[in-house]
């Protein structure tokens, strides 16, 4: 029998007392739909805009940013001023999407909706913030609005809280504080690992790609390249530029902008238009590399022969002979390309003039593909640890919520 199990056949072995939530918190003010009654003091803090709130910011800072969303940072005391804040807490909030956060100490606060146990030895303040963590789905569900949805807080002072001995909350609160460090912990070493992966993936891939010069002649290698200018190797090509209001929101063949760039397209054009313009206009073969003119510069994809169109002049390819440079060849040098970028506005461009005027070492057909099959299992391995990281911090979510859900699950008391 655990700590816990031990603790619950002492302290409350015929299930606990539940509480309308107004009955054990304060709030930071008065909400217009709930009844006096069930608000007979508030707790007023200082709140700033959401958009002021990071202006704050400060690395050797001690004094918390409480803000509405996921980023949170800190600040000094200083820069703090009226806004400083200090108790220990748990909000939600005001508009946005719903989230719990808890802290303890100093802070200053964005527009949350901040609450605070009445007496600390009937209801302990971080074992509530789990407990609204644990039920933030049913939270969410007080969330209303046409735009930038509010909670009803009628809804959620009117939930219902268990409100187990402060012992069995203490040794909940320490079992779930110990389980978040683990998995925090994790998720930090499964990122660092990713971060390594990617580190070696790219020193090779540069070691792999970058020639040496040698009595004036380079190698690459140790195989002696060729220079040429990707304008020496083929004529830059596009498609026909495709206006706005020829596309929909649905239809048969996938359009690619600058944002869906090598994702999946939410924006279409008609079989008959993509048939006419494949016709008539440039289009790219199946294997050819597609590069980014503009935006994200130099991003690159190897077109798979799907039909799709693609967005006129910021998204070109190279017509080569791939018995001089093969594509994927072509695609792994785009990754570390030195790209002439001209600076025009707020988005920089890429240029077919600056494109053509890209020198590239060229080395013989069998070391282009030795290289190819080199960082081909080199990018396998790293696609497979970033597709395996989101799923395995998603499974060790899963894992604590289920144990969160199973601490916190109560039978009532019998009346």
């Amino acid at each position: 029998m655990s700590k816990l199990d031990e603790l619950i056949a002492e302290y409350c072995p015929d299930g606990v007392e539940f509480k309308a939530l107004w009955k054990v918190t304060v709030w930071d003010k008065k909400f217009k739909a709930v009844e006096r009654s069930k608000q007979k003091k508030v707790y007023t803090y200082p709140y700033m805009l959401a958009s002021d709130l990071f202006k704050l910011e400060r690395e050797e800072g001690d004094v918390f940013l409480l803000s509405t969303g996921e980023k949170t940072g800190w600040t000094t005391e200083e820069l703090a001023g009226d806004y400083l804040c200090e108790g220990e807490v748990v909000a939600i909030p005001w508009g946005g999407t719903p989230n719990v956060k808890y802290y303890k100490g100093k802070f200053v606060t964005a527009d949350n909706r901040i609450a605070t146990s009445i007496d600390t030895e009937i209801l302990c303040n971080k074992f509530l913030y789990y407990w609204m963590q644990n039920n933030i789905y049913i939270i969410a569900s007080y969330y209303r609005g046409s735009g930038i949805k509010h909670p009803s807080m009628k809804d959620v002072l009117d939930m219902q809280v268990p409100i187990p001995p402060l012992p069995v909350q203490q040794e909940i609160v320490r079992n779930l504080d110990t389980f978040t460090e683990l998995t925090a912990e994790l998720t930090a070493e499964l990122t660092a690992e990713l971060t390594a992966r990617k580190k070696q993936y790219e020193y090779y891939r540069d070691k792999l790609l970058t020639p040496i010069e040698d009595n004036g002649k380079w190698f690459l290698n140790g195989k002696e390249v060729e220079w040429k200018t990707l304008g020496d190797i083929g004529k830059v090509s596009m498609c026909k530029r495709i206006f706005k209001k020829q596309t929909q929101p649905v239809g048969d063949i996938p359009f690619y902008k600058i944002g869906t760039f090598g994702k999946k397209s939410d924006t279409f054009i008609s079989k008959d238009l993509f048939e006419e313009y494949k016709r008539k206009y440039p289009y790219p073969k199946k294997g050819d590399v597609l590069l980014s003119a503009s935006g994200t510069i130099g991003r690159a994809v190897i077109f798979d022969g799907s039909p799709s169109y693609f967005q006129d002049s910021n998204i070109i390819w190279i017509d080569n002979d791939e018995k001089i440079v093969l594509n994927k060849y072509l695609y792994y040098f785009y990754t570390v390309a030195k790209w002439a970028v001209v600076k025009g506005g707020t988005i920089k461009r890429l240029y077919n003039d600056n494109i053509r005027s890209i020198p590239i070492p060229i080395p013989p057909l069998e070391e282009q593909e030795r290289i190819v099959s080199i960082l081909d299992k080199f990018d396998a391995l790293t696609n497979s640890i970033t597709e395996g990281l989101p799923r395995e911090i998603e499974l060790r979510q899963k894992q604590y919520e289920y144990y969160r859900d199973l601490l916190l699950s109560f039978p009532k008391e019998e009346a």
